[in-house]
């Protein structure tokens, strides 16, 4: 499976590269205005802040993460992005993995490499990137009732991922893998056992304003033993509140997990020296687009009721 979705991954990156064939022939380069910006100039390493409330198996989450361009050419990038996230315990009796309650503070890791390039008139630019995430995990009682008696156990995740995008100034592209490896199905107390899925997806937005973004999008998820396997669809609506802080509000439906709606913040500082620099980046969605965070970075997990002995246990 994972041969074909590779497959599949490159043959919509290169479906992608054509989709602004027709686009092109709405305004030449000048009319966007980027054929002057020096990428020297305005493509620079930015720090900062994020967080995140739980959603279809990921958690409440806080932490710091920094973009770094390794080799800036004049019309592409060579970049490298790296997270570091503290993980909360869910709020309430919500369970963001159904059944067991995410207990504790753990440290989560994401990282990326990439290459992100222009296309001759600057109308599009395209992106692939790939890394890994790791996801340690407490685990505390349970939402269903069902006492633990103290069995609460820890576990890792860990997972690979993949990446290709496409952003014009009106539209954007998204299609990622995410492939758990190691040990992927974990014991979380005498009841339930957790496992990460391995998810594959594809996300169309489209910029209502160059500082609005709303966006739907098809995932095909599958995993703990087969008890979370099926497809979602999921839509996004982020907000660019000042250069370097946008705020998003996300909506997931899928059988699994039902109906989830999670809110996210980010903050970054650095990037183009000069306020003028940074607004023509802010109103620029293509270049904005090259240092931007890439997405899909969170090991999500989905915990079932353990087969086998005690003959007496019964599923709810």
């Amino acid at each position: 499976m994972l041969r074909q979705f590779t497959a599949g991954l490159l043959a919509t990156a290169a479906f992608l590269a054509l989709v602004p064939a027709s686009a092109q022939e709405n305004g030449s380069a000048d009319d966007l205005g980027v054929m002057s910006i020096s990428l020297s100039d305005v493509v620079k390493p930015t720090l900062g802040f994020q967080g995140a409330l739980q959603g279809a198996g990921t958690p409440n989450q806080a932490g710091i993460g920094g973009f770094l361009p390794l080799s800036v050419g004049d019309n592409s990038v060579f970049f490298a992005d790296v997270l570091a996230n503290a993980n909360f315990a869910d709020y309430g009796n919500d369970s963001s993995i159904i059944n067991t309650k995410v207990a504790g503070t753990t440290i989560s890791t994401s990282s990326r490499l990439g290459y992100r390039w222009l296309n001759g008139d600057r109308s599009w630019m395209y992106g692939l990137n790939a890394g890994y995430d790791s996801r340690p995990m407490n685990t505390g009682g349970t939402d269903t009732g069902i006492p633990t008696f103290g069995t609460e156990q820890s576990a890792f995740f860990q997972q690979v991922a993949v990446n290709a995008e496409a952003v014009s100034n009106d539209w954007n592209f998204n299609a990622y893998a995410l492939i758990s490896i190691g040990d992927t199905e974990q014991r979380l107390n005498w009841f339930y056992q957790g496992g990460a899925l391995d998810t594959y997806g594809l996300d169309v937005g489209y910029f209502i304003t160059p500082v609005l973004n709303a966006s739907v999008g098809y995932y095909y998820q599958n995993g703990d033993l087969g008890t979370a396997d099926g497809s979602g669809v999921l839509g996004r609506v982020a907000y660019e509140i000042s250069s370097g802080l946008t705020a998003g509000v996300n909506i997931s439906y899928d059988e699994a997990f039902e109906t989830r709606v999670s809110a996210d913040l980010k903050v970054r500082f650095g990037g183009p020296s000069t306020t003028s620099q940074r607004k023509d980046v802010q109103q620029q969605s293509v270049i904005n687009a090259l240092t931007s965070t890439p997405s899909n970075r969170d090991v999500r997990v989905h915990d079932r009721c353990l087969e086998g002995p005690p003959i007496w246990k019964v599923c709810p």
